[in-house]
Parts: structure tokens; C-alpha cells; sequence
């Protein structure tokens, strides 16, 4: 008795077998997604102890039997969510190609299905196979090494390949791709070796996460080098600007040391808390050959810098031109970096108007806040943090309302430059 692939099956069957019957039924269990394996045999003599490759042929077609292996209704949604990511979902499979089609069909895999066959694959070049790679989504009756020539004519048109696979059989092609994922439950030690990820619960939802939450990073790094280049540059610009102009530095290198400690400790922490914003699966993929800053975040970085250093020297200016104590107008130009940096930190917070329901999404952001403002007043009244960082006793007008008007006037321009990356970026 023999089962096994109902095209292999039939060329060993007999002349007589009416094999366009069998085809027509193939084609019909199929086209509903079913498996189909073919059933056989063949009499031989009860002294036949062994079995004899080289015999088994004219065999008699007993049935074919449709097997079905429904797709999960998650990994449709998955799908959906991953097509609205900009992430194109290919079927690598061996089974027969109207099964695949039809199952690819039932998972929504793209608008328009279209399939190719190992053997079809064999007879094309690597050249003309990277050429019409992207024209196919299901690659049926596939080999190991038809897995692996995918993945190459994938990645020779410059796209970021992730491959799924469990068994051994797939551990070449795992190896190859930008992206090789092993499934952790039923994927064989091969496959989760040649792998860069394994999925624990063999779920392929967890790609979606994975994808999510792989943007929710990037997005807040960006977010934080966007908020420590331009803040750490106003710092820098209060100095030499003042030495240029040959006037007292409006900051004393412990007020910098200051600046630059609590930032670390405090405000940079809130990015970290920063939830993915609701938008961030419906945008298409990023270009991996591009920078992670951009031509805007440079041009941000520059005029940021420029605004938060001028706006201390301004008012340090201002303060000391009165006939105040330089060490006053330390103290509130100390008070305003902070105070810009907190204005910021609520500006760079997300793609929305600072003013939103998005406003108290990320609770911690306030808590970060309120222990830097708590230690901002412990350096101003102190005795011993006052001798450490020249700071001094200053009324509420000087200390904490000039500061914070600053702070949002820092706030109204950067918003304003927001409205403005909007607008471009939509464009």
C-alpha cells in the first residue's frame, strides 16, 4: 500500500488509469484549500518480504483523500495589520498550488494571488527570478534550496527579508535572511539555530508585535537623540556665544555639570514611558539605507539650540544689566535650560498637538517632571548646594515665572515647527 504526492502517485500507476478523472478531482478538493494525498496499491506475492523501490509502479489508485488545515482566523488579522504596515506576507509551502492559492485566498494574503512552482522556479536564472520575484506570493511544491534562491532574489531587489521556517529544511534560507524566525515549540534545533529570533509560542501574531513594538523603539531612541542634541548644544552655545561677545558666562561649569546629571537621571527617562502612538502600524516601513535623523531634525536641532541658549543669554542680559548679582542671573538662566528642556520634552512626546487627549498618556512623564522641579528647588535653597553650584536664594519672578515663560515660548515655536514637519511629511 502507498500514499503519498497525487501527481507522483499517478505516474507510477498504471496506463490504464483514467488519470484526467483523477486530475479533475485534484483540482476540485484544491481549489477548496485542501490537502490532498493519493492512495494506492499494487498485489505482490506473499514470499515478498521487502520492499523493492525500483517495483513499486503500476500501481492501482485506490482514492484521493482532501485534508484540511484551516488557517487561523488570527493570522488573517495579523496579516490585515501587517499589509497596513507596508510589510508584504509571501507563502513559501509545498503543497500543491491550487491549495496554497486557495488558503492564501482565505488569508487575505494580498489584492491580487498569483503562484509559481518550484519546477518553474528551477528553469528561471537567479537574474530572471529577482526580475519576477515581486509578481508572486505563493511559491508552491518548493525545495530547500528553491526556499533559499527565494530569499536571495528577494534581497537582490533591496527589500529586508524576513523568513519563517521550523524544520531543517528550512535552515539555509533561515540563515540567508535579514530577519530568519524559528518556530520555538514544533522548529527543530537546526532551524532555531540558523535563526535570529524564535517565537516561544509558535504564534505568528507575535511577528505583529514584534514589528510594533520594534517601531515604538525606534521611535523613542529618535525621540531621545532628538531632545539631547539640541538641549546639550544650547549649553554648549551659552558658553561660546558669551565668549564671543566677550561678556560673563551666564552659566559656571558646575551649573553645566548640573544640567547635564539630572537630565540623564530625570527627564530623558520619560521617553522610555513614551506608549507607540496610535498611528504607527498604519505607516509604511522606513528606509533602512537612511539616517536615523533626518533633514528637518537637523534643521530642529539647530534652531532649538539657537532659541533655549539665546533665550538664557537674553535674560541673564537683562537681569545683570539692572545692576542685579551675577550669581541671580545664573541661577534663573539655570532655571530656564531646565525649563526649556521640560517644554520640549512635551513638544517631542508625540505627532500631536501638545494640547490633545494624547496630553496625559504617559503618566511618568509628569513624575519625571515633578522630581526635577524638586531637584531644581533643592540646588536654589540648600545652603551646601548653593556653595557647591554658585546658586543663590531668588524670588519667585526670577527664579520660576521668567524660567517658565520661556519654557513656553519654547514650546509655542517648537509646536509650531511640529505643525510644520506635519505638513511636509504628509505632503
Amino acid at each position: 500500500m502507498v500514499k503519498g504526492s497525487p501527481s507522483t502517485i499517478l505516474d507510477l500507476s498504471k496506463n490504464s488509469t483514467d488519470k484526467q478523472y483523477w486530475n479533475d478531482k485534484i483540482k476540485e478538493l484544491t481549489s477548496d484549500g485542501l490537502r490532498v494525498v493519493a492512495l494506492a496499491y499494487k498485489d505482490v506475492d506473499e514470499s515478498v518480504d521487502a520492499i523493492d523501490k525500483d517495483k513499486i509502479n503500476d500501481l492501482t489508485v485506490s482514492g484521493m483523500v482532501g485534508i484540511i488545515d484551516p488557517p487561523r482566523e488570527e493570522a488573517r488579522a495579523s496579516i490585515h495589520e501587517l499589509r497596513m504596515a507596508g510589510v508584504k506576507v509571501k507563502m513559501i509551502t509545498g503543497d500543491h498550488p491550487d491549495t496554497a492559492t486557495a488558503i492564501a485566498n482565505k488569508l487575505d494574503l494580498d489584492s491580487v494571488v498569483k503562484a509559481i512552482t518550484g519546477p518553474e522556479i528551477d528553469a528561471m536564472s537567479d537574474d530572471e527570478l529577482a526580475q519576477k520575484i515581486d509578481s508572486y506570493n505563493v511559491f508552491a511544491r518548493t525545495t530547500p534550496d528553491d526556499k533559499l534562491r527565494i530569499v536571495r532574489a528577494q534581497q537582490a531587489n533591496h527589500h529586508v527579508v524576513s523568513m519563517t521556517g521550523d524544520g531543517v529544511n528550512d535552515a539555509p534560507a533561515l540563515k540567508q535572511a535579514d530577519i530568519g524566525v524559528a518556530m520555538g515549540i514544533k522548529g527543530t534545533e537546526v532551524a532555531k539555530e540558523s535563526a535570529n529570533m524564535v517565537l516561544a509560542d509558535d504564534d505568528f501574531a507575535d511577528i505583529v508585535v514584534a514589528v510594533r513594538e520594534g517601531r515604538h523603539v525606534f521611535d523613542n531612541i529618535r525621540k531621545t537623540i532628538r531632545f539631547l542634541l539640541p538641549t546639550s548644544f544650547a549649553e554648549g552655545l551659552i558658553v561660546v556665544i558669551s565668549i564671543l561677545l566677550g561678556q560673563e558666562l551666564p552659566l559656571y561649569p558646575a551649573q553645566l555639570l548640573w544640567i547635564n546629571m539630572v537630565s540623564a537621571l530625570t527627564i530623558q527617562f520619560a521617553f522610555i514611558f513614551e506608549p507607540p502612538e496610535s498611528g504607527i502600524m498604519a505607516r509604511g516601513p522606513r528606509d533602512v539605507k537612511a539616517g536615523i535623523l533626518t533633514k528637518l531634525d537637523t534643521f530642529e536641532i539647530v534652531y532649538v539650540s539657537a532659541l533655549i541658549s539665546g533665550l538664557g543669554i537674553w535674560a541673564f542680559d537683562a537681569l545683570t544689566s539692572r545692576g542685579l548679582p551675577a550669581i541671580v542671573g545664573s541661577t534663573m538662566a539655570l532655571n530656564i535650560i531646565i525649563f526649556g528642556k521640560i517644554f520640549y520634552l512635551f513638544n517631542l512626546r508625540n505627532n500631536y498637538p501638545v494640547i490633545s487627549k494624547y496630553f496625559f498618556q504617559n503618566k511618568m512623564a509628569f513624575y519625571i517632571v515633578g522630581i526635577l522641579i524638586l531637584l531644581q528647588m533643592g540646588i536654589i535653597y540648600l545652603p551646601f548646594m548653593q556653595d557647591i553650584f554658585h546658586t543663590t536664594s531668588i524670588n519667585f519672578t526670577y527664579g520660576w515665572l521668567i524660567p517658565i515663560i520661556m519654557g513656553v515660548i519654547v514650546l509655542i515655536v517648537t509646536e509650531f515647527g511640529k505643525f510644520i514637519r506635519i505638513k511636509v511629511l504628509r505632503k
